[in-house]
């Protein structure tokens, strides 16, 4: 299990506080594996701000007939219980 930091932009970052918005789009250059761990931070202006929150990868889309190459749609649960800064 890898645990993977990851930006967020403040306004999808409430909706995945809020619980959503269950997914995340993103480049697949870090192996990302059902299980991992996301720590999303939110991240606006070329700056954190402060809030994060963890997530475990439940589900990896990697079809090319729904994501454009390179790409992959990671189905995620949120682990409030691990702890959060919800900003």
């Amino acid at each position: 299990m890898k645990v993977h930091n990851l930006k967020i932009k403040p306004q999808y970052f409430k909706d995945v506080v809020s619980g959503i918005k269950t997914f995340e789009v993103r480049k697949n250059d870090r192996d990302f594996k059902v299980g991992d761990l996301m720590v999303l931070e939110t991240y606006d202006n070329e700056k954190f701000t402060g809030g994060f929150v963890n997530t475990e990868i439940t589900y990896i889309l990697d079809d090319p007939k729904y994501c454009k190459e390179g790409y992959v749609i990671l189905g995620f649960k949120l682990h409030l219980e691990m702890g959060g800064i919800l900003q």
